[in-house]
């Protein structure tokens, strides 16, 4: 599959599990997390990233991100596991997998 089949070229969101998710949000992540992880990074440019990584992470769940990538950071799975308690899909006992359905 390649990208425009999951997110057409024209298209500025789509919906994965009930949830509206941005084009870019993964990459956003990425860049944040490297931000985040930065111990050179400012101050300020470090609390915006990881306020950004924490309002994404409902939707990196929704995609199913952590369902088959685990955050090798560990300041960053700390930040991520912090907040899992957002995450439906998201276990933080055990980073990568999926919660049983309901």
């Amino acid at each position: 599959m390649r990208a425009e089949d999951t997110l057409p070229d024209h298209a500025n969101t789509a919906t994965f599990n009930g949830m509206t998710v941005r084009k870019g949000t993964i990459a956003a992540f990425l860049n944040n997390a490297k931000v985040f992880a930065d111990e050179d990074a400012s101050p300020t440019a470090r609390a915006s990233a990881e306020r950004d990584i924490v309002d994404a992470l409902p939707a990196l769940s929704a995609v199913g991100l952590f369902e088959v990538m685990e955050v090798r950071d560990a300041q960053v799975q700390a930040l991520v596991q912090a907040h899992a308690a957002a995450l439906q899909s998201f276990d933080p006992a055990s980073p990568g997998t999926k919660k049983a359905p309901v």
